[in-house]
Protein backbone atom coordinates (compact mmCIF):
# COMPACT_ATOMS: atom_id res chain seq x y z
CA UNK A 1 0.00 0.00 0.00
CA UNK A 2 1.10 3.70 -0.97
CA UNK A 3 0.09 6.98 0.81
CA UNK A 4 0.89 10.28 -0.06
CA UNK A 5 0.27 12.91 2.23
CA UNK A 6 -0.26 16.68 1.03
CA UNK A 7 0.40 19.19 4.24
CA UNK A 8 2.59 22.01 4.51
CA UNK A 9 4.65 24.21 6.65
CA UNK A 10 4.88 27.79 6.94
CA UNK A 11 5.51 30.56 9.10
CA UNK A 12 2.51 31.25 9.41
CA UNK A 13 0.91 28.48 9.29
CA UNK A 14 3.67 26.87 11.85
CA UNK A 15 4.84 22.73 12.01
CA UNK A 16 1.79 21.25 13.74
CA UNK A 17 0.12 20.21 10.81
CA UNK A 18 3.83 18.40 9.03
CA UNK A 19 4.58 16.78 12.62
CA UNK A 20 1.39 15.10 13.19
CA UNK A 21 1.39 14.09 9.83
CA UNK A 22 4.98 12.29 10.29
CA UNK A 23 3.30 10.70 13.37
CA UNK A 24 0.62 9.12 11.16
CA UNK A 25 3.56 8.55 8.53
CA UNK A 26 5.85 6.35 11.06
CA UNK A 27 2.76 4.57 12.52
CA UNK A 28 1.80 3.27 8.98
CA UNK A 29 5.79 2.91 7.89
CA UNK A 30 6.13 0.08 10.59
CA UNK A 31 2.70 -1.54 8.99
CA UNK A 32 4.91 -1.98 5.61
CA UNK A 33 3.22 0.79 4.22
CA UNK A 34 5.23 3.13 1.15
CA UNK A 35 4.62 6.94 2.74
CA UNK A 36 5.42 9.82 0.36
CA UNK A 37 4.78 13.65 0.84
CA UNK A 38 3.70 16.54 -1.14
CA UNK A 39 4.91 19.95 0.59
CA UNK A 40 4.42 23.53 -1.16
CA UNK A 41 8.06 25.53 -0.48
CA UNK A 42 6.60 28.50 1.60
CA UNK A 43 9.20 29.88 4.07
CA UNK A 44 9.85 28.00 7.18
CA UNK A 45 8.45 24.96 5.74
CA UNK A 46 9.53 21.50 6.72
CA UNK A 47 10.71 20.01 3.52
CA UNK A 48 14.13 18.74 4.81
CA UNK A 49 12.90 17.23 8.27
CA UNK A 50 10.30 15.17 6.35
CA UNK A 51 13.17 14.13 4.39
CA UNK A 52 15.68 13.98 7.55
CA UNK A 53 12.88 11.02 8.56
CA UNK A 54 13.31 9.40 5.96
CA UNK A 55 10.85 10.39 3.41
CA UNK A 56 10.40 11.10 -0.17
CA UNK A 57 9.21 14.93 -0.67
CA UNK A 58 7.88 15.87 -4.17
CA UNK A 59 7.60 20.11 -3.49
CA UNK A 60 5.12 22.47 -5.17
CA UNK A 61 6.74 25.99 -5.85
CA UNK A 62 5.76 29.22 -4.23
CA UNK A 63 3.49 31.55 -6.08
CA UNK A 64 3.75 34.84 -5.45
CA UNK A 65 1.25 36.07 -6.77
CA UNK A 66 -0.66 34.27 -3.66
CA UNK A 67 1.46 34.81 -0.54
CA UNK A 68 0.26 33.09 2.45
CA UNK A 69 -1.18 35.54 5.01
CA UNK A 70 -2.69 35.03 7.99
CA UNK A 71 -6.20 33.78 7.07
CA UNK A 72 -6.22 30.00 6.78
CA UNK A 73 -8.38 29.99 3.52
CA UNK A 74 -5.45 31.30 1.91
CA UNK A 75 -2.81 29.34 3.44
CA UNK A 76 -2.51 27.31 0.33
CA UNK A 77 -0.32 30.04 -1.55
CA UNK A 78 -2.09 29.24 -4.89
CA UNK A 79 -5.38 28.75 -5.72
CA UNK A 80 -7.14 24.99 -4.79
CA UNK A 81 -7.12 24.33 -9.15
CA UNK A 82 -3.06 25.22 -9.38
CA UNK A 83 -2.57 22.98 -6.61
CA UNK A 84 -4.39 20.41 -8.14
CA UNK A 85 -2.55 20.77 -11.10
CA UNK A 86 0.66 20.41 -9.54
CA UNK A 87 -0.28 17.45 -7.87
CA UNK A 88 -1.57 15.51 -10.64
CA UNK A 89 2.22 14.43 -12.65
CA UNK A 90 3.57 13.24 -8.51
CA UNK A 91 -0.01 11.05 -8.29
CA UNK A 92 0.17 9.37 -11.96
CA UNK A 93 4.02 8.73 -11.34
CA UNK A 94 3.08 7.19 -7.52
CA UNK A 95 -0.23 5.78 -7.93
CA UNK A 96 -1.29 5.96 -4.26
CA UNK A 97 -4.37 3.89 -2.68
CA UNK A 98 -4.30 7.05 -0.56
CA UNK A 99 -3.69 10.31 -0.23
CA UNK A 100 -4.02 12.19 3.29
CA UNK A 101 -4.85 15.45 2.78
CA UNK A 102 -3.99 18.10 5.98
CA UNK A 103 -4.87 21.82 5.33
CA UNK A 104 -7.56 24.01 6.12
CA UNK A 105 -6.67 25.77 2.74
CA UNK A 106 -8.52 22.69 0.79
CA UNK A 107 -11.77 21.62 0.69
CA UNK A 108 -14.10 19.08 -1.73
CA UNK A 109 -13.36 21.13 -4.42
CA UNK A 110 -10.25 19.31 -4.52
CA UNK A 111 -10.78 16.56 -2.84
CA UNK A 112 -13.41 15.49 -5.79
CA UNK A 113 -10.63 16.42 -8.15
CA UNK A 114 -8.00 14.63 -6.88
CA UNK A 115 -9.78 11.15 -5.84
CA UNK A 116 -9.42 10.11 -9.92
CA UNK A 117 -5.86 10.00 -8.84
CA UNK A 118 -6.29 7.89 -6.19
CA UNK A 119 -8.04 4.77 -4.82
CA UNK A 120 -9.57 6.34 -1.32
CA UNK A 121 -8.63 9.99 0.32
CA UNK A 122 -8.58 11.09 3.89
CA UNK A 123 -8.89 13.88 5.94
CA UNK A 124 -7.35 15.53 8.59
CA UNK A 125 -9.37 19.01 10.14
CA UNK A 126 -9.92 21.19 13.37
CA UNK A 127 -12.45 23.37 11.83
CA UNK A 128 -15.78 21.91 10.91
CA UNK A 129 -15.98 25.30 8.74
CA UNK A 130 -16.03 23.48 5.04
CA UNK A 131 -17.45 20.81 2.88
CA UNK A 132 -15.20 17.62 2.54
CA UNK A 133 -15.27 14.77 -0.05
CA UNK A 134 -13.41 11.74 1.57
CA UNK A 135 -13.66 8.06 2.71
CA UNK A 136 -12.52 8.83 6.13
CA UNK A 137 -12.12 12.00 8.43
CA UNK A 138 -10.33 12.58 11.52
CA UNK A 139 -10.41 15.70 13.70
CA UNK A 140 -8.55 15.13 16.88
CA UNK A 141 -9.88 18.29 18.69
CA UNK A 142 -10.91 17.20 22.23
CA UNK A 143 -14.40 17.58 22.36
CA UNK A 144 -15.30 17.06 19.10
CA UNK A 145 -18.19 15.23 18.03
CA UNK A 146 -18.76 12.91 14.81
CA UNK A 147 -22.48 15.22 14.22
CA UNK A 148 -20.13 18.84 13.50
CA UNK A 149 -18.89 16.85 10.25
CA UNK A 150 -22.61 15.03 9.77
CA UNK A 151 -23.85 17.92 7.15
CA UNK A 152 -19.85 18.44 5.71
CA UNK A 153 -19.06 14.41 4.37
CA UNK A 154 -20.64 12.30 2.14
CA UNK A 155 -23.23 9.51 4.06
CA UNK A 156 -21.58 6.46 5.14
CA UNK A 157 -18.20 8.35 5.68
CA UNK A 158 -16.17 7.43 8.57
CA UNK A 159 -15.86 10.06 11.31
CA UNK A 160 -12.80 9.79 14.11
CA UNK A 161 -13.18 12.62 16.15
CA UNK A 162 -11.89 13.36 19.08
CA UNK A 163 -8.80 13.55 21.39
CA UNK A 164 -8.68 9.68 21.40
CA UNK A 165 -7.60 9.73 17.97
CA UNK A 166 -4.64 12.39 18.33
CA UNK A 167 -1.66 11.59 16.11
CA UNK A 168 1.41 11.30 18.52
CA UNK A 169 4.83 9.71 17.59
CA UNK A 170 5.57 6.58 19.79
CA UNK A 171 7.95 7.55 22.65
CA UNK A 172 4.99 9.82 23.95
CA UNK A 173 2.75 6.32 24.62
CA UNK A 174 6.24 4.71 25.48
CA UNK A 175 6.69 7.43 27.98
CA UNK A 176 3.21 7.58 29.91
CA UNK A 177 3.77 5.35 32.75
CA UNK A 178 7.14 6.63 33.30
CA UNK A 179 5.93 10.25 33.27
CA UNK A 180 3.03 9.75 35.01
CA UNK A 181 5.27 7.74 37.95
CA UNK A 182 6.93 10.88 38.22
CA UNK A 183 3.85 13.76 39.14
CA UNK A 184 4.09 12.15 42.66
CA UNK A 185 6.73 15.21 43.33
CA UNK A 186 5.32 18.60 44.38
CA UNK A 187 8.63 20.56 43.45
CA UNK A 188 8.22 22.77 40.51
CA UNK A 189 12.24 21.97 39.04
CA UNK A 190 11.84 21.75 35.50
CA UNK A 191 9.66 24.43 33.82
CA UNK A 192 9.64 23.78 29.86
CA UNK A 193 8.18 26.62 27.71
CA UNK A 194 7.04 26.14 24.31
CA UNK A 195 5.29 28.32 21.95
CA UNK A 196 5.04 26.33 18.77
CA UNK A 197 7.69 25.74 16.46
CA UNK A 198 7.48 28.79 14.67
CA UNK A 199 6.31 31.37 17.34
CA UNK A 200 5.99 34.14 14.82
CA UNK A 201 4.43 36.85 17.74
CA UNK A 202 8.35 35.95 19.71
CA UNK A 203 5.75 35.18 22.50
CA UNK A 204 9.09 33.40 24.25
CA UNK A 205 10.37 36.23 25.05
CA UNK A 206 7.12 37.86 26.44
CA UNK A 207 6.68 34.78 28.50
CA UNK A 208 10.60 34.82 29.69
CA UNK A 209 9.69 38.23 31.14
CA UNK A 210 6.65 37.23 32.97
CA UNK A 211 8.30 34.62 34.38
CA UNK A 212 10.73 37.25 36.15
CA UNK A 213 7.87 38.16 38.44
CA UNK A 214 6.51 34.95 39.55
CA UNK A 215 7.37 33.01 42.92
CA UNK A 216 9.75 30.00 40.63
CA UNK A 217 12.02 28.12 43.24
CA UNK A 218 15.55 29.37 42.87
CA UNK A 219 16.47 25.80 41.62
CA UNK A 220 14.36 25.55 38.91
CA UNK A 221 15.69 25.25 35.13
CA UNK A 222 13.81 26.35 32.57
CA UNK A 223 13.94 24.92 28.56
CA UNK A 224 12.70 26.65 26.02
CA UNK A 225 11.90 24.62 22.67
CA UNK A 226 12.19 26.64 19.63
CA UNK A 227 11.61 25.41 15.79
CA UNK A 228 14.04 25.74 13.26
CA UNK A 229 12.66 28.40 11.68
CA UNK A 230 11.82 30.50 14.44
CA UNK A 231 12.40 33.72 13.65
CA UNK A 232 13.26 35.04 16.84
CA UNK A 233 15.46 32.17 18.35
CA UNK A 234 18.18 35.05 18.61
CA UNK A 235 16.41 37.52 21.20
CA UNK A 236 15.31 34.35 22.59
CA UNK A 237 18.51 33.32 23.08
CA UNK A 238 19.63 36.51 24.73
CA UNK A 239 16.60 36.60 26.90
CA UNK A 240 17.29 33.40 28.39
CA UNK A 241 20.80 34.21 29.18
CA UNK A 242 19.21 37.41 31.32
CA UNK A 243 16.95 35.34 33.30
CA UNK A 244 17.31 35.03 37.31
CA UNK A 245 17.03 31.31 36.45
CA UNK A 246 19.24 28.84 34.67
CA UNK A 247 18.15 28.88 31.17
CA UNK A 248 18.60 26.77 28.16
CA UNK A 249 17.05 27.09 24.71
CA UNK A 250 16.67 23.70 22.56
CA UNK A 251 16.37 24.42 18.75
CA UNK A 252 14.70 21.30 16.61
CA UNK A 253 14.90 18.85 19.38
CA UNK A 254 14.07 15.07 18.45
CA UNK A 255 13.78 13.77 22.14
CA UNK A 256 10.55 16.01 23.20
CA UNK A 257 8.88 12.90 24.83
CA UNK A 258 11.59 12.74 27.10
CA UNK A 259 12.05 16.55 27.98
CA UNK A 260 7.67 16.69 28.90
CA UNK A 261 8.20 13.48 30.98
CA UNK A 262 11.49 14.73 32.70
CA UNK A 263 9.20 18.47 33.34
CA UNK A 264 7.45 19.17 36.30
CA UNK A 265 5.33 22.08 34.66
CA UNK A 266 4.66 23.66 31.16
CA UNK A 267 3.48 26.29 29.32
CA UNK A 268 2.90 26.27 25.72
CA UNK A 269 0.69 27.31 22.74
CA UNK A 270 -2.80 25.71 22.10
CA UNK A 271 -1.86 23.73 19.45
CA UNK A 272 -0.57 20.25 18.18
CA UNK A 273 1.84 19.66 21.23
CA UNK A 274 -1.19 20.19 23.93
CA UNK A 275 -1.75 16.28 23.38
CA UNK A 276 1.14 14.95 23.57
CA UNK A 277 1.34 17.40 27.13
CA UNK A 278 -1.90 15.49 27.76
CA UNK A 279 -0.98 12.18 27.32
CA UNK A 280 2.09 12.57 29.83
CA UNK A 281 0.44 14.01 32.13
CA UNK A 282 2.28 17.73 32.12
CA UNK A 283 0.21 19.98 34.22
CA UNK A 284 0.61 22.87 31.45
CA UNK A 285 -0.85 27.01 31.00
CA UNK A 286 -2.21 27.04 27.57
CA UNK A 287 -2.30 29.92 25.60
CA UNK A 288 -4.59 30.41 22.73
CA UNK A 289 -2.48 32.01 19.78
CA UNK A 290 -5.52 31.29 17.17
CA UNK A 291 -9.35 31.20 17.04
CA UNK A 292 -8.87 27.78 15.74
CA UNK A 293 -7.77 26.32 19.08
CA UNK A 294 -9.79 28.06 21.69
CA UNK A 295 -12.89 25.64 21.07
CA UNK A 296 -10.90 22.56 22.57
CA UNK A 297 -8.75 25.37 24.66
CA UNK A 298 -11.89 26.14 27.24
CA UNK A 299 -13.67 22.76 27.07
CA UNK A 300 -9.84 21.41 28.68
CA UNK A 301 -10.04 23.91 30.98
CA UNK A 302 -13.47 23.21 32.59
CA UNK A 303 -11.83 20.14 32.91
CA UNK A 304 -8.62 21.33 34.74
CA UNK A 305 -6.58 19.29 31.89
CA UNK A 306 -5.18 22.77 31.20
CA UNK A 307 -5.04 26.36 32.28
CA UNK A 308 -5.82 29.02 30.19
CA UNK A 309 -3.68 32.14 30.51
CA UNK A 310 -4.34 35.41 28.41
CA UNK A 311 -2.22 37.01 26.35
CA UNK A 312 -1.36 40.62 25.32
CA UNK A 313 -1.27 43.10 28.48
CA UNK A 314 -2.74 40.27 30.98
CA UNK A 315 -0.18 38.16 30.24
CA UNK A 316 2.55 39.01 33.22
CA UNK A 317 -0.56 38.52 35.65
CA UNK A 318 -1.85 35.34 33.95
CA UNK A 319 1.98 33.95 34.29
CA UNK A 320 2.04 34.92 37.82
CA UNK A 321 -1.67 33.18 39.12
CA UNK A 322 -0.58 29.87 37.20
CA UNK A 323 2.61 29.61 38.62
CA UNK A 324 1.35 30.51 42.33
CA UNK A 325 -1.71 28.07 41.71
CA UNK A 326 0.47 25.37 40.84
CA UNK A 327 3.47 26.00 43.37
CA UNK A 328 1.45 27.26 46.43
CA UNK A 329 -2.47 25.96 45.40
CA UNK A 330 -3.75 23.12 47.37
CA UNK A 331 -3.57 20.17 45.30
CA UNK A 332 -3.56 22.14 42.10
CA UNK A 333 -0.60 20.20 40.51
CA UNK A 334 -1.93 16.65 41.21
CA UNK A 335 -5.72 17.72 40.19
CA UNK A 336 -4.14 19.12 36.81
CA UNK A 337 -2.07 15.79 35.98
CA UNK A 338 -4.80 14.01 36.55
CA UNK A 339 -7.41 15.60 34.10
CA UNK A 340 -4.85 15.77 31.87
CA UNK A 341 -3.80 12.28 31.65
CA UNK A 342 -7.55 11.24 30.25
CA UNK A 343 -7.29 13.32 27.65
CA UNK A 344 -5.14 11.30 25.42
CA UNK A 345 -3.46 7.72 26.07
CA UNK A 346 -1.31 8.57 23.37
CA UNK A 347 -2.15 5.50 20.93
CA UNK A 348 -4.27 7.72 18.52
CA UNK A 349 -1.78 6.59 15.73
CA UNK A 350 -2.41 3.33 16.23
CA UNK A 351 -6.38 3.60 16.38
CA UNK A 352 -6.09 5.60 13.03
CA UNK A 353 -3.62 3.30 10.91
CA UNK A 354 -6.24 1.20 11.78
CA UNK A 355 -8.85 2.37 10.27
CA UNK A 356 -7.15 3.20 6.73
CA UNK A 357 -5.57 -0.14 6.69
CA UNK A 358 -9.29 -1.94 6.86
CA UNK A 359 -11.09 0.71 4.48
CA UNK A 360 -7.91 0.26 2.16
CA UNK A 361 -8.39 -3.26 2.10
CA UNK A 362 -12.15 -2.80 0.83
Amino acid sequence: MRVVFRVDASLNIGTGHVMRCLALAHALTDKGVRCDFICREHPGNLVGLIRDSGYVVYTLPTNRDHDVHFSHSTWLGSTQEQDFQGCVPILKLLKPDWIVADHYALDARWEHAISFHCRKLMVIDDLADRPHECELLLDQTYGREPQHYRKLVPTGCPLLCGSQYALLRHEFSALRDYSLRRRGSRVVSELLVSMGGVDITNTSCAVLQSLRATSLPAACRITVVMGQTAPWLYEVQEKAANMPWSTRVLVGVRDMAQLMADSDLAIGAAGSTTWERCCLGLPSALLVVADNQRYAAQLLARTQAVHIIDGGSQLGASIVRFIDDMINGNGQLEKSCLSASCVTDGHGCEKVTKYLLSIGSK
